[in-house]
Order: C-alpha cells, then sequence, then structure tokens
C-alpha cells in the first residue's frame, strides 16, 4: 500500500518554513489535517511457484506486475503479509538497478555476484561467458555510467542469467534492447529453465510468454484474476482486452439521397460475431461492412485493402455489388473474413471503398478501421519485435535425402 499526498505539491522548504507551517496550522486549528490517500498496488495476492517452474505474470499497465517483482527481489516490503524464497535470487527489473554507475563492468559484475552470496572463484569461471554474451568485451573496464542503455541491460542480463541463482525474476526490460537481443536473451531464459531454476517472466509480448512459459498469472487492479495454463490464460486476457477496448468501430450516417451507394458502418468481429479490435492469430477476423443502396449503378464494387504499422500495403480484396439484389433502397449487410493465421502479430488499417473499375470512386473511407493481432504462441514468437514480413506463409516443404 502506497500513502498518496492530494493537494498541491509544495516547494522545497528549509527547517524554518516548516516550523513557521506547523505553527501555523496549530494556530488555526488544522494540524495534521492534511489529505493523504491510500493506494493498494497489490491486494490479496497469494501464490505459490515450485522449483524449475517458468510462470509468466501479465496484465495491463498498472495491474501491479512490477510492484510484485519488487516485492519478491526485496527491493519493497510489502505492507502486510510475506514473501518466502528459498534460495537466491538474480534480478532483472529495470534498467540501472543493481549496477553502481561510478564502477566499470568488470567491478559490477563481480559485485552482483557477491551480492549473490558467490564466491570469487565461480564468478571468474563464469566471467568471460558473461562479457561475451553481454558483448561489451571493448568497454567491460569502463564505468557503466557511460554505457548505453542497450549495453547496460544486456551486461545486467547476462550477470543476472549466467550467474545461476536458484529464482531469476525478469520485468519487461528485454523491450529495451533490439530484436536479435530479445531472442538472444529468451533462449538464455530457456536454458536457465531446462537447468531446473525458477523464472518469473513480466512480458507485453504474448508470443514470449506463451513459448517460455509453462504456468501464468494475470494481475488486474492489484490482485490476481486467473492463474493456469499459460494459453488458457493468454486466451482469457486477449478476450477482457477484446471486450474492454473497441476503438476503430464506425457509424456513419448520411443524409444524402443523391449519393447512390454509401458505406453506413463497419466493424471487426470474432467467429462467433462479437465485436472486437483484437485478435489472437490463430483466429478468423470477419470484417462487417453495412452499405446503403438508394440507386443502382452497375458493375460497382465493394473492397477494402490493408497497410501494416510500417505503412507497406498488405492486401487488397473486393467484391461485385450482389447483381441479384433488387434495385431499390434498402440497406445491405455482407461480410469478408480473413483466414486465421494470415496476418502476422502487429496493428492493421483498413481503408474501405466502393468503386467502378479502374479508376471511377463512388464512396471511400481510409483508415476507418484498426485492428491488432497478437501472438498466441507461433512458431515465430522468439523472433517477436523483428521484421519477418507481413503474412504467415504455410509453404509445403519437402525433405530427401541424397543418395551418394
Amino acid at each position: 500500500m502506497y500513502r498518496i499526498r492530494s493537494g498541491e505539491k509544495k516547494r522545497y522548504l528549509t527547517l524554518r518554513d516548516e516550523l513557521a507551517e506547523g505553527f501555523r496550522k496549530l494556530w488555526h486549528g488544522k494540524l495534521g489535517q492534511s489529505k493523504v490517500e491510500e493506494f493498494w498496488a497489490l491486494k490479496e495476492i497469494n501464490f505459490d511457484i515450485y522449483p524449475g517452474e517458468v510462470v509468466g505474470i501479465i496484465g495491463r499497465n498498472g495491474a501491479g506486475k512490477s510492484t510484485l517483482l519488487k516485492i519478491l527481489s526485496r527491493i519493497t516490503p510489502p505492507t502486510t503479509g510475506e514473501a518466502i524464497l528459498y534460495g537466491r535470487v538474480g534480478s532483472l527489473l529495470e534498467v540501472g538497478t543493481g549496477f553502481h554507475p561510478e564502477l566499470t563492468g568488470r567491478e559490477n559484475i563481480y559485485l552482483s555476484g557477491a551480492i549473490l552470496g558467490m564466491r570469487r572463484s565461480e564468478i571468474r569461471k563464469k566471467f568471460d561467458e558473461i562479457v561475451a554474451f553481454a558483448e561489451v568485451e571493448k568497454f567491460i573496464d569502463t564505468p557503466v555510467k557511460r554505457f548505453s542503455s542497450g549495453m547496460y541491460v544486456r551486461l545486467a542480463f547476462g550477470v543476472a542469467a549466467h550467474l545461476e541463482p536458484e529464482i531469476l525474476i525478469v520485468d519487461e526490460v528485454l523491450a529495451v534492447g533490439d530484436a536479435q537481443f530479445q531472442k538472444k536473451c529468451l533462449g538464455k531464459m530457456g536454458e536457465v529453465a531446462k537447468g531446473g531454476r525458477t523464472v518469473l517472466f513480466v512480458s507485453h509480448q504474448m508470443g514470449a510468454i506463451a513459448q517460455l512459459c509453462s504456468e501464468a498469472i494475470l494481475l488486474s487492479e492489484g490482485g490476481i484474476v486467473k492463474q493456469g495454463d499459460t494459453q488458457q490464460i493468454i486466451d482469457y486476457y486477449l478476450s477482457k482486452i477484446s471486450q474492454e477496448i473497441k476503438s476503430g468501430f464506425t457509424n456513419r450516417i448520411i443524409d444524402d439521397d443523391d449519393r447512390p451507394i454509401f458505406i453506413k458502418s463497419v466493424k471487426s468481429l470474432n467467429e462467433r460475431g462479437e465485436p472486437t479490435s483484437h485478435f489472437n492469430h490463430l483466429e478468423k477476423i470477419v470484417i462487417g461492412i453495412t452499405f446503403q443502396i438508394n440507386r443502382w449503378i452497375a458493375n460497382a464494387q465493394l473492397g477494402f485493402y490493408v497497410i501494416d504499422y510500417r505503412g507497406r500495403k498488405v492486401f487488397t480484396t473486393e467484391n461485385f455489388l450482389l447483381d441479384s439484389l433488387e434495385i431499390k433502397p434498402k440497406e445491405v449487410f455482407v461480410t469478408s473474413t480473413i483466414p486465421a493465421n494470415f496476418l502476422v502479430p502487429g496493428q492493421y488499417l483498413f481503408t474501405l471503398g466502393i468503386t467502378i473499375p479502374p479508376a471511377s470512386s463512388i464512396d471511400w473511407l481510409e483508415d476507418v478501421l484498426t485492428i491488432n493481432i497478437i501472438d498466441g504462441g507461433s512458431k515465430f514468437s522468439s523472433y517477436e519485435g523483428l521484421d519477418y514480413g507481413c503474412v504467415f506463409a504455410n509453404c509445403q516443404w519437402n525433405v530427401n535425402l541424397v543418395k551418394k
């Protein structure tokens, strides 16, 4: 629990100012009346993690994930209750934690090992491996305050993972590194887990959580919502996000009888027909479009194109409006289904239009719908952060031994 003092932020006061302020409040009978709000970042948390388990901790920003890891790392004491840990803990919580900025990289490696209770000979045995992993050979004798954030986090992770703590705690700090470093860290955490040590991993990358963790804990507003099988927890979490976030839906009303055909609304739906903007990469994406026909136009086509967050056009699809529709005013609802396991994780924008090929436009809505694809544990999840294209290409592979 944290105490938040309400009211205006006061300037720094001298002792004389504080005494004068105290006497003033005492004279006016206001001493001790400052408002203090109690905020529970975590409350009624209770769980057990056993040796060799790899547990992912997920949740929205402000759910209490980082506070929980700080309590487990003995950085923040709990207000009530206790955290009982057996074995030494190596933690990587945020850039700058655990290193002395005035000491060199070499000195900080030995300092961190000593804090973990390791003998100098043990640290020396792992030293070259840590430096090679962090790729800071040229700068190992430079004070870490001169390191870039990437160098800093590489060395910090190398120390935390290689000095063999029984419990490894890793926060979202991996987001500081580049994609290649993230892949290397995930591989190292996998090795740590296979070695029988316990790993607690906080990340917003659902693909990394699904790939690495056998169990997950979902936090919300300082409490545990759900705990259990990783994929089930991720699916539950994504479904909750989808219900809460309805961004990008449009409801368009046009009082224009002279416009022959126009789009009234567009929304993205899951396979159950529920509106959502977030999809697991294994889900089909249904685009529902409602358009109004005031006057029929032959050869009119309804379609849309999709661009990714890098601005690249991914694909275009269109279809002739049904000639079987009677030529009279009516409202029509159509759907277009994007296959499952097609779009790679990321954010996508949709532009819709009703056109007469090749160049005549009847109605046009640019960037009218946004959807987000989340990696629920694809075989490419270890490459999360790398640009490996826009679509999953399910190519057929054949392997044949060459006879000599």
